[in-house]
């Protein structure tokens, strides 16, 4: 599970309670509340090897992208109790969220994008969400490439000069209609049949 998912499940879970008796239907009968208690960091009460386990667990990461690398390196390597707890709670989320920023960059310079990847990437660029941008990266590009991918293998149907056996490949692969499996075909599949 991704750190920063424990932490939006810390936070909504000291939230909910505020929330659900600040809706209409609940304020009126609600007693007035004196003191919102503040989740606090999970980080708190960590020592330093619990700290290290958690940016190790960072580094193992498949998604963890250059700057947050670089970082977590330096903090195993000489960093404080107090620097790693820091970087835990705030400066992983700006690392990932640069590193993210160049990912979408990297996407639109790829020749292969299509152009739902590349109209997301643009809009997401525009709008600057540090978690609009994650949450796409983690689920959204596969679908959007999805979409292009299915695109490309309509293509491959509608070309006059496609083998019989390149077209019943494609059409298996739009059958199949996963992302993977679409993905597959466009980088291997459809070599495998005409070579």
């Amino acid at each position: 599970m991704r750190l920063t998912r424990v932490t939006l499940a810390v936070a909504a879970g000291a939230l909910a309670p505020v929330l659900l008796l600040a809706t209409p239907s609940f304020a009126a009968a609600a007693t007035p509340v004196t003191a919102v208690a503040v989740a606090d960091s999970p980080y708190d009460e960590m020592d330093a090897d619990d700290l290290r386990v958690a940016i190790a667990r960072v580094l193992a990461d498949p998604d963890s992208g250059k700057r947050v690398i670089r970082e977590a390196n330096a903090l195993l390597d000489d960093g404080t109790v107090e620097e790693m707890r820091a970087w835990l709670e705030t400066g992983y989320r700006l690392a990932q969220a640069e590193d993210d920023r160049v990912r979408l960059t990297t996407l639109l310079a790829d020749p292969d994008s299509g152009k739902r990847v590349i109209a997301e990437v643009n809009q997401l660029l525009d709008n600057n969400d540090a978690d609009e941008i994650r949450a796409w990266l983690e689920t959204g590009y596969r679908l959007a490439q999805a979409e292009d991918d299915r695109v490309a293998i309509t293509r491959i149907l509608a070309d006059p000069a496609s083998s019989d056996a390149l077209r019943a490949a494609a059409s298996a692969a739009l059958d199949d209609n996963t992302p993977e499996g679409l993905r597959y075909f466009l980088e291997v599949g459809r070599y495998e049949v005409d070579g």
